[in-house]
């Protein structure tokens, strides 16, 4: 007889506002026990998600539960995207100008993807987490 032991964390959708908020709450789930803080930045969160450090350790099974994921698709939706999107074309010395302006340009005609479908898409790409929309 095999025993699932499989983790569950709680994203509370109702504590994220923003994009700031959503990884205040990633690093209260994710990053209690560390000395640090994950940044606010895609490439971290992935990276957390493939373990090593924060809870999760390596491709362990985990369940991620969001609450209020409805709200939190608002939160981090159209207008949340266009702002990250507009920051980052204030620093083109540091971003690829040309291509934030066409991912931003595809979210304006509804064809790009907003802030919170990224962060579902990066979920997604990890085939140890099963997200239960709450």
């Amino acid at each position: 007889m095999t025993t699932d032991a499989r983790k569950t964390f709680t994203i509370e959708g109702g504590a994220i506002h923003d994009i700031r908020s959503f990884y205040g709450e990633i690093n209260r789930i994710f990053m209690a026990d560390e000395d640090w803080k994950l940044g606010e930045s895609l490439d971290g969160l992935n990276d957390l998600f493939y373990g090593g450090f924060g809870a999760i350790s390596g491709d362990e099974p985990v369940t991620l539960v969001w609450r209020e994921i409805e709200k939190s698709a608002t939160d981090l939706g159209l207008e949340a995207a266009r702002g990250w999107h507009r920051q980052k074309l204030e620093h083109p010395k540091t971003f690829d100008a040309t291509q934030i302006q066409r991912s931003l340009d595809a979210l304006e005609t509804g064809e790009g993807k907003t802030y919170f479908e990224i962060v579902l898409d990066i979920i997604a790409d990890h085939p140890n987490i099963d997200l239960v929309k709450a």
